[in-house]
């Protein structure tokens, strides 16, 4: 006896439900997979954005304290100067002179490297900023994937964002 025709149909109307269903599960899986792969690679981003932000402001603290320094010593250079200067004074005015050009310099020299170090801690700051604006944009694309997902689950008739295949990542602490 042969099969009727509407049985026939009806059976291969589920079993190419059936694939769809087996198709659809698989693009899940896959993006699961994507999902804990971007997951890691954000975090691992994050550590060493982290680590570049530490390196950085360490950094700045050492040219803060070079700063500083630089101007103790140029302070101690006015006072020196100043000093010899008054003991001078009295007939030796080439001497002041050549004195007076050196504290200009020193003066000049203090401000191109304080205008120097300036420029440096401006790039530092903006290198921190494009740092932040990197991981905000990965935390937005990890939304979108985890939405995508959510959204393909709710197509599917699933009754809770993620089943039982899903496992998370424990969170590592810094």
């Amino acid at each position: 006896m042969a099969p009727s025709a509407p049985r026939t149909c009806a059976a291969a109307a589920l079993r190419m439900k059936q694939i769809s269903l087996d198709n659809q599960r698989r693009m899940i899986r896959r993006l699961r997979a994507k999902l804990a792969t971007e997951k890691r690679e954000s975090a691992t981003t994050k550590e060493g954005l982290e680590t570049k932000i530490y390196s950085l402001e360490r950094d700045l603290q050492i040219q803060r304290c070079d700063n500083h320094s630089l101007r103790n010593t140029v302070n101690l250079c006015h006072t020196d100067i100043d000093r010899r200067i008054s003991q001078l004074v009295c007939g030796k005015e080439r001497k002041i002179e050549r004195m007076k050009e050196k504290k200009q310099q020193a003066r000049e020299s203090h401000m191109e490297y304080h205008h120097k170090l300036q420029a440096h801690i401006q790039e530092a700051e903006d290198t921190i900023q494009e740092q932040h604006l990197m991981i905000e944009a990965l935390v937005e694309e990890k939304a979108s994937l985890l939405q995508t997902i959510q959204g393909r689950q709710e197509d599917n008739g699933a009754l809770a964002p993620f089943d039982d295949e899903w496992e998370e990542e424990p969170e590592e602490d810094p």
